[in-house]
């Protein structure tokens, strides 16, 4: 099959013909933002998505800090950390960092919101983040301990990427619609506008702790709104009605590179494109996806190779097993290879009961949506009519999550975290949300390798659940991801393989 690239939007003469007076916002100092994907709570324990998480490490600070060039973690909002035991860490907390309400962050916040993060009732969207949290207790006005379920090697990952501190007092005073509404953090940027899924504006907070690794912003205001899809974004780019966008089309990058005001660079993320196949038959019990025959049909119709080569490119590659590559646990050797052959899908799908085929429908709020229609004509040349149904993310994980969408196209980022517990359990295991394989021998294996420090006895426990779980052909990995960013080229912005936007390390030129 051949995939065919769409052209770019504008043509590079019509940009360069605009107006004189679109400019980027250097002189107001706002750097103008956009994303597809509107963010229903920025509060980041309550949504899923990575745009919450971006929005969230701009306005809030953890506990540790992970350097982006390095992986390695440093202090910030705790100034110390000790494992006393397998299941206990105490950490020191910076005195005199202040919230964006101008009260003093202490040990009393901290283990406020650590405790209402691993608390079942609080109802977070990602439980697993959490999980192996059993309690934090106060042990001094700025020290904390975090008593653990069990010995957990990332839990400073877990502390440094999706854990912001929020301000005891406040949210217990507003509760948490109305810190939703109102969120006070004691990041590099305070939130002084919220029009919850339309747009969010941010502030230097001037009263920044001195020192932090993040450093003290050089831009004074980010302006994120919320767009409803890539055609606007680069429309507005163009125009000069925003400084900076990313995940366009790759196809585009050349086109925008071409015009003197802006720039496009690509950088390959953690983040991994993949196919949830309703093996538990959540969305019907006839559904034809619950026979293993026919899910291993799907991975033999989908050329993943040349979906990765021709449509994502910048050295986009096809994960052998359901994790990203450098992930702790993710056994490549131990997955099973499918490689691309439609003829024998075809086989496997008369030998399953259907040599005609089958209808199914396919969520998605993947962009561009090119992607989700490739996947439709891979099935397609093998019988299977996917009926794609394209929505926003939000609504699009409620209805996965809901148990309500067959073939779900997706993709998940691991909060940027480099061990298979941040992608395991949300995908395969007992407690996930959107779970479509219910199978008990492979939940009981990704608990096993979460359970322990003993690295010997997690690798051997994920790499039994990756042998399953390719086995009989759960989760289909397609991609990973390489991100396209476009902005003005009056702005000074890094790229990092975490996929995390540092607009607090952008500045001017």
């Amino acid at each position: 099959m051949k995939i065919t690239r769409r052209s770019a939007l504008l043509s590079t003469a019509a940009a360069a013909a605009l107006p004189a007076s679109a400019r980027a916002q250097k002189a107001s100092d706002t750097l103008r933002i956009q994303f597809t994907d509107a963010v229903p709570n920025v509060d980041m324990y309550f949504n899923s998505q990575r745009t919450g998480l971006i929005l969230a490490h701009q306005a809030w600070d953890m506990l540790v800090h992970r350097d982006p060039a390095t992986f390695e973690i440093k202090p910030s909002v705790a100034t110390e950390w000790k494992f006393t035991d397998n299941t206990t860490l105490d950490l020191k907390i910076r005195e005199g960092v202040k919230f964006h309400d101008g009260s003093t962050l202490s040990a009393d916040d901290v283990a406020y919101t650590i405790n209402m993060a691993a608390n079942p009732e609080s109802k977070v969207a990602t439980p697993s983040n959490y999980a192996w949290i059993d309690k934090a207790e106060k042990t001094g006005d700025f020290a904390v301990s975090i008593k653990m379920k069990r010995p957990t090697p990332a839990a400073l990952e877990y502390l440094a990427m999706v854990t912001p501190i929020h301000p005891k007092a406040y949210r217990e005073k507003v509760g948490p619609e109305g810190f939703s509404a109102k969120p006070v953090g004691a990041g590099p940027y305070k939130i002084v506008k919220n029009d919850q899924g339309k747009e969010v504006v941010f502030e230097r907070f001037e009263d920044y702790w001195a020192g932090s690794p993040k450093g003290k912003p050089a831009i004074k205001t980010l302006h994120v709104r919320f767009v409803p899809d890539l055609a606007t974004e680069v429309t507005e780019l163009l125009a000069q009605k925003t400084d900076w966008i990313w995940n366009i089309n790759p196809d585009q990058r050349d086109n925008i590179n071409k015009v003197p005001f802006l720039q496009a660079v690509r950088q390959e993320s953690m983040r991994i494109g993949y196919l949830s196949i309703d093996a538990a038959g959540r969305s019907g019990a006839d559904n034809p996806l619950t026979k293993l025959k026919v899910r291993q049909a799907i991975w033999h119709a989908v050329n993943r190779q040349e979906f990765a080569d021709k449509l994502v490119g910048g050295g986009s590659r096809v994960p052998p097993a359901p994790c990203f590559p450098s992930q702790f646990g993710c056994d490549a050797d131990a997955a099973v290879k499918y490689d691309y052959d439609p003829k024998k899908a075809k086989e496997l799908l008369a030998e399953a009961g259907f040599p005609n085929g089958f209808e199914i429908e396919m969520v998605s709020y993947v962009q561009p949506t090119s992607w989700g229609a490739a996947i439709q004509n891979y099935l397609a040349a093998v019988g299977i009519k996917a009926r794609i149904t394209q929505l926003q993310v939000a609504p699009a994980i409620q209805k996965a999550q809901k148990g309500e969408a067959p073939l779900y196209m997706g993709s998940w980022g691991s909060y940027s975290i480099n061990d298979v517990s941040a992608i395991l359990p949300v995908m395969f295991g007992a407690g996930a949300l959107d779970n479509y394989s219910k199978d008990p021998e492979l939940e009981k294996l990704v608990a096993e390798g979460g359970a322990t420090a003993d690295k010997a006895v997690r690798s051997k426990a994920y790499s039994a659940a990756v042998k399953i779980a390719t086995e009989k052909a759960y989760w289909l990995p397609i991609n990973t991801y390489v991100n396209t960013y476009a902005f003005s080229k009056a702005l000074d912005f890094k790229t990092f393989p975490d996929e995390l936007p540092r607009f607090y390390l952008a500045k001017w030129k």
